[in-house]
């Protein structure tokens, strides 16, 4: 029985350090480190690590105010990756590829279509019907934070900057939820 138990510990363990492999994490590190070495990619990125401090900071329990804050967050970061597009912006910069062009307008739009719905929602403090969850987005930030390289077409998209999004997630969430609790402001 000990030795099964042994066994399915190990296994357990070997699985776990084959998903969050030295690849996930250098990718998870590519990912936010990237924005920073362009100048032009620190001016939206900046008030996304802004936004995710102040909604972390904030009450837990979902307002029209967190609402607000996420829709800023939403539209700020829409905008800077629609901006991208425009001919104009992109001197020096990277061409933008065809491959990604679905994903990356499919995902902007839905990012400029949700922080229009929660600043228009957080302004008239009312929800929609069903829109209640707009409130809940305080740690939207972090996603629209690690997809910012790829969605600045710096970075490719890719399965393996997916997963080390997904995989980090909890463990970003827990250390800023957890960490920031003595700053945050409960009521």
């Amino acid at each position: 029985m000990l030795f099964a138990v042994a066994q399915v510990a190990c296994t357990i363990r070997a699985c776990w350090q084959s998903i969050v492999s030295y690849n996930y994490w250098t990718t998870f590190a590519e990912l936010i480190r990237a924005p920073f070495q362009q100048l032009w990619m620190i001016w939206g990125i900046g008030p996304l690590y802004f936004g995710l401090l102040l909604n972390e900071l904030t009450s837990t329990k979902a307002n029209f105010r967190t609402a607000i804050q996420s829709g800023f967050s939403f539209v700020w970061a829409g905008a800077q990756w629609l901006l991208l597009y425009y001919p104009a912006q992109r001197p020096g910069r990277l061409p933008v590829g065809l491959h990604n062009l679905p994903v990356t307008l499919f995902v902007t739009g839905l990012v400029l279509a949700l922080g229009t719905l929660a600043l228009i929602c957080g302004l008239r403090r009312r929800y929609f019907k069903y829109g209640s969850f707009l409130g809940h987005s305080r740690f939207a930030n972090y996603f629209m934070i690690t997809i910012y390289p790829m969605q600045a077409h710096y970075l490719d998209w890719t399965w393996d900057r997916l997963a080390a999004i997904a995989l980090f997630a909890i463990p970003v969430w827990l250390v800023l939820h957890f960490g920031l609790m003595p700053l945050r402001a409960e009521k």
